[in-house]
Order: structure tokens, then C-alpha cells, then sequence
């Protein structure tokens, strides 16, 4: 009778013990699916099918300007062509010449943006982290912007490019046509193209870059953009237009669509953490960044001054030493609309986290200092009065715990892992890329 009594107390205790992780595994489950269905209902006002980014082949799906129809034949050409330091060939001096490509400034692993506080092309020398000048140029001989690049993942999906969003005719730039005649750039606005074809047919001149037929034949591209453009006549087929817009179909490909966040949309609820999905329902509620971040590349159209400091107040910038840059004023330097002052678009924020600068003036240098910024709304900049300040741009009450969930998902959830898959293994001149100079050489181990 005891050894019963002892076998079934042994039984029960058994039972109980098997019992506690399932019963902690159900717990957690449940507070998945709690955590899933809040954020699902987040999401209701456009639903998740909405924030879902298509495959970097779907052209059917993948926003293109009608005036430059997406072929696997052109993308690939501008493939090609983004990453080709031999078309450098219109640098200011002799040792920049096939340097350097549009991936100088626009680095896959750095999220498609410089990986230091701003890009240079012709005049640098390094890859990936700090292009140092090179000793052969003058700092005013640089082509350093005087804001920082843009990122130019899921740019398809941005009507307006530059953070003035001076570039396309369209979008927010219609019946702003009376101060196009103003600048050369934006002159390009009548040509009638969206901004990424628009920005890029000024981008190569900009950055000193030569697509012409000799190089070309000379690198081996000229049947790609008979393939590419077999519509335009052989006497206009290979030009900076031509090579433009491929490079243009090439960029409106480049989409962070195996990000967790993507993953999770499409119906895998273990894509994110409790963590992640705890920052995105932050994203979506409390912390409302969705007002601003609301299109599909969880940036938008819209403009904001949030006060932020401009890159001539960055000590560890080149070449961007004037305070009354018309870059510095925003929306405002283009529409030469007071009003507008300030005011710059806002940018999409996938794979934000594999840099360390933020903003048009790389003010911000962590996600830490990000989060504690937009959460204090208060302008940094003594050129920007906090009236001036944007009304959606307002203070939030969050504990450091939602802080680090916010950062998580910003971090984890918003980054695609693999952007390599947008580089070519080599360019058809057989130079190094996305840099060519001598310090980029000995880094990529190439010659």
C-alpha cells in the first residue's frame, strides 16, 4: 500500500513537473499571440497587406516612372553601372579618375548611405567607413555634398528624391513650376520624370561621372544597352540618359523586403521577438512615429523642421562650410517659400541602424541619442527656433525599457540582412569597386 501511494505521489509530481514548461510555453504563446493581435490592430487603418514591399522582381508590383518601364535587361545594366568606377573618367584631377562609382557614397552594407558623417566621391580615398581627402585635391575640389546622402533603399516607393524633395515633376512638386528656372538641377524637373530619374540624370554630371560609347565598347557594356534600349536609335543609345535611367530601374529593385518586419507581415509570427513586436507597437501607438513614417518604406512625402543641426555645424565635415547653404533651409531653399524653412523630407527608415549617423547634417551619431532626441522635441539648432518646430514633432513620456523596445525595432526588425545580394561580383572594366584608389585597393584586396 505504501509502495502505491508512493508510485502515485511520484506520478502526480511527475506529471506536475512535465506540466510546468508546457505550461510556461503556453504562457509565452499567448502573450505572442497578445502582442500580434495588438499590433495587427495597429495596423487596421491600412492593414498589413499595405506595408508588405514586393519582390526585387516583381515589376508589376515595384512603383516605376512611365516614362522608364522596368526590363530585367536595363536593370541589370544599371546594376552594373552603379557600382562602375570606370566611368569616373571626369574627375578634377588626374589620380581621381576611375576612383571611385555611386556605391562610393551609397554602400550596400552601410544601408545603401556613407558609412561616415557624409559621402565623397571624386577627391576620396577608403572604402566604407571614413574616405580620407585625397592629398592631390583641394577640400573645395571635393565632390562632398552638403547633406548627408539619403538612404536609396525602397527609393521606388519615394515620389520626390533629395531632402528638399526638389527632384520629379510630380508628387509635391506640382504647380511649384515657377522656381524650377531658378537652379540648373531643377531645371531637369520639365523633362517630366519622376525624382529618382530626375535626380540621377543631374547625378552623374553632379559626381563627374562619362557614359559615352567609347567606354562602353571599351568595358564591354555597349550590347547591354543595345538590349536595355533597343527603342531609342543607335546614335542615342549609349549616353549619361541612357545610363541613367538604368541605373534608376536598377535603384527602384533595391528593397529590404527579407527584413524581420516583412517576414512577420507575410504571416510568420516568429519572424520578430516579444521584444521587436513590442517596439513596433510603440512605432504604431504610443509613440505615434507613424504620423510622419507612414508610407510603404516607412518614410513619406511630408516635410518637417525637427531643429536638427546642418552639416556645416559638424566639425568632422569637408567642404561644408557654409551656414547659408540654401541645402540648410530645407523644403524652403527649394520652393523659396519662408514658410518651408526648415523643413526637410521624411526619410525611409529601413536598415537605419547600419550606420551611426542621422539626419541631414549626421548630427545624431547612435539610435540611442535618435530615440532621445525625437522624444525630447527640441531643437538643437540655434538657426531653428522651437517655433519653428514641426507640430507632429512633439515630446513623449517613455520608460527606458520602451526606449530599448523602440531601439529593437528600429535595429532588428527594420533590417534587411543580406543587401549583398544587390552588389555584382565584378564590374566589366575588372577595376575594384565600389573604390579604386590605392587604399581601397589594399582593403578589397584588389588591383
Amino acid at each position: 500500500m505504501d509502495y502505491f501511494i508512493n508510485s502515485k505521489s511520484l506520478f502526480v509530481l511527475f506529471a506536475i513537473v512535465c506540466l510546468i514548461p508546457l505550461s510556461c510555453t503556453e504562457d509565452r504563446i499567448d502573450n505572442n499571440d497578445g502582442l500580434d493581435y495588438e499590433l495587427e490592430n495597429l495596423l487596421n487603418s491600412r492593414g498589413k497587406e499595405f506595408y508588405i514591399l514586393p519582390d526585387s522582381d516583381d515589376f508589376d508590383k515595384i512603383p516605376a516612372d512611365a516614362k522608364n518601364h522596368l526590363s530585367k535587361e536595363k536593370v541589370a545594366l544599371g546594376k552594373f553601372l552603379f557600382f562602375e568606377t570606370g566611368l569616373a573618367m571626369d574627375a578634377k584631377e588626374e589620380s581621381g579618375k576611375g576612383t571611385y562609382s555611386c556605391a562610393s557614397c551609397h554602400i550596400p552594407e552601410m544601408g545603401f548611405r556613407p558609412g561616415f558623417v557624409q559621402g565623397i566621391a571624386d577627391g576620396g580615398m577608403g572604402y566604407a567607413g571614413h574616405r580620407e581627402m585625397n592629398p592631390e585635391y583641394n577640400e573645395d575640389d571635393l565632390d562632398a555634398q552638403e547633406a548627408r546622402p539619403l538612404s536609396l533603399i525602397n527609393v521606388a516607393f519615394v515620389k520626390n528624391t533629395s531632402w528638399s524633395g526638389q527632384f520629379g515633376a510630380g508628387g509635391a512638386n506640382i504647380d511649384t513650376e515657377s522656381v524650377w528656372d531658378d537652379r540648373e538641377d531643377t531645371k531637369r524637373n520639365y523633362l517630366g520624370y519622376e525624382g529618382l530619374e530626375t535626380q540621377n540624370f543631374q547625378g552623374v554630371t553632379t559626381h563627374r561621372m562619362l557614359i559615352n560609347r567609347y567606354l562602353a565598347t571599351l568595358y564591354g557594356y555597349a550590347g547591354m544597352f543595345d538590349e536595355a534600349f533597343p527603342e531609342y536609335e543607335e546614335s542615342r543609345r549609349i549616353s549619361k540618359t541612357t545610363g541613367s535611367l538604368a541605373i534608376s530601374a536598377y535603384l527602384r529593385t533595391v528593397i529590404s523586403n527579407e527584413a524581420p518586419f516583412q517576414d512577420w507581415l507575410k504571416g510568420d509570427s516568429g519572424a520578430m521577438s516579444e521584444a521587436e513586436k513590442r517596439g513596433a507597437i510603440l512605432f504604431f501607438g504610443k509613440a505615434a512615429c507613424n504620423r510622419c513614417h507612414n508610407d510603404k518604406n516607412l518614410g513619406s512625402g511630408e516635410f518637417h523642421a525637427l531643429g536638427v543641426n546642418d552639416m556645416d555645424q559638424n566639425p568632422r565635415s569637408l567642404k561644408a562650410n557654409n551656414p547659408i547653404a540654401r541645402r540648410n533651409l530645407g523644403r524652403g531653399g527649394f520652393t523659396l517659400d519662408p514658410e518651408d524653412n526648415y523643413k526637410f523630407k521624411v526619410p525611409g527608415i529601413y536598415n537605419m541602424s547600419d550606420t551611426e549617423f542621422y539626419f541631414h547634417g549626421s548630427s545624431i551619431t547612435s539610435l540611442d541619442d535618435l530615440i532621445d532626441y525625437k522624444a525630447a522635441a527640441q531643437s538643437e539648432n540655434p538657426r531653428v527656433s522651437q517655433e519653428l518646430v514641426s507640430k507632429k514633432f512633439v515630446p513623449l513620456s517613455l520608460s527606458p525599457s520602451e526606449k530599448g523596445d523602440l531601439k529593437t525595432f528600429l535595429k532588428k526588425s527594420l533590417r534587411d540582412p543580406d543587401l549583398d545580394r544587390y552588389k555584382p561580383n565584378d564590374v566589366k572594366s575588372g577595376f575594384c569597386f565600389p573604390n579604386n584608389d590605392d587604399i581601397s585597393q589594399s582593403y578589397l584586396n584588389c588591383n
